[in-house]
């Protein structure tokens, strides 16, 4: 499981962030939820003072990291759904502490940076109940955060993204990476290079379905890794054969990997021609790791159903 965590002061674009992370089909814990939760069932209205109240009440008979040992049930829950979620809205030091036990080294924290003038101009356009309505309560906001450790975890982050371009710069950042830290599925090849092959030309025929391939060679056995699954899904489409590919990841399905084997000598034209194990001169053995993500999204993105040859429904991203 991973966790990744946004840390910010107020309206720095952490929601909108998370709702990025919700477009990639990332389940999204948002830790103020926990405040508003326990507000409404004591029949608070959920203005931000309100909300400032009930947080540090909380903080306070609890400890600094009340409300991330609150949300930690909530994070198992939504991991269970593809293996990586994302967090909003950390406060302080304490609940860092209390993630980096529980999670280890899967906990990621991501800080968000944006000037104090660019925010209350946000706050201004967003008007949500629990808001701030001058920038002077903005400060106030800003400072009872900081009284939680804010500016100590925001350098605490292992990522900042600066959040003063136009909006569809920050939403393209996020986006790239999250999709870098989610890293849904890793790739292996392997095969054995005989005698009569040539070296360069078994790494073209791999390039030439995973172009990102990293390739080492070591007394005759190939082993590749990459990431980038497009030019594989492509092949896929150009020739018509998903019916039969979606059969072989079916048949090659075991736990979170997928094995299948594929034609060395047609991917030196940039062809996929599935074949069994011990077909001849040693196939391309090709796993996919599915790390953070359901195997049917895995199967229906790179080879969905078709009707008439041609696929019933496209999922845009993994």
């Amino acid at each position: 499981m991973k966790v990744i965590a946004f840390v910010g002061y107020p309206l720095s674009g952490k929601s909108t962030a998370a709702q990025v992370a919700r477009e990639l089909g990332i389940p999204v814990v948002v830790m103020g939820d926990v405040v508003r939760e326990e507000a409404m069932r004591r029949g608070l209205e959920l203005t931000d003072e309100n909300l400032g109240k009930m947080a540090s009440e909380l903080r306070q008979r609890d400890g600094m990291d009340a409300i991330a040992k609150r949300c930690i049930p909530k994070i198992r829950e939504a991991s269970k759904e593809c293996g990586v979620v994302v967090v909003d809205g950390i406060r302080g030091i304490a609940e860092i502490e209390r993630f980096k036990r529980t999670f280890g080294d899967d906990f990621i924290l991501i800080a968000i940076e944006c000037p104090l003038e660019v925010r209350f101009e946000r706050a201004k356009m967003r008007k949500r109940s629990d808001d701030v309505e001058s920038i002077e309560s903005l400060i106030e906001r800003d400072r009872r955060e900081e009284s939680w450790g804010l500016k100590e975890a925001m350098e605490m982050a292992d990522f900042t993204i600066e959040n003063t371009s136009n909006y569809e710069d920050f939403i393209e950042t996020v986006r790239e990476i999250l999709l870098k830290l989610a890293r849904n599925v890793e790739i292996e090849i392997e095969t054995d290079i005989h005698p009569t092959e040539s070296d360069e030309k078994v790494i073209n025929a791999i390039k030439n379905l995973f172009p990102d391939a990293e390739i080492k060679i070591e007394d005759g056995k190939l082993i590749g890794r990459a990431r980038n699954l497009e030019r594989f899904r492509e092949l896929l489409r150009r020739q018509r054969i998903l019916d039969t590919a979606r059969s072989e990841i079916l048949k090659g399905k075991s736990g979170n990997e997928v094995t299948v084997y594929l034609n060395k000598q047609t991917a030196t034209v940039s062809r996929i021609n599935f074949c069994d194990a011990d077909a001849t001169l040693s196939p391309l053995k090709v796993t996919f790791r599915l790390n953070n993500i359901p195997f049917q999204r895995f199967l229906d993105y790179l080879a969905p159903e078709t009707k008439d040859g041609r696929p019933v429904k496209e999922l845009e991203r993994l």
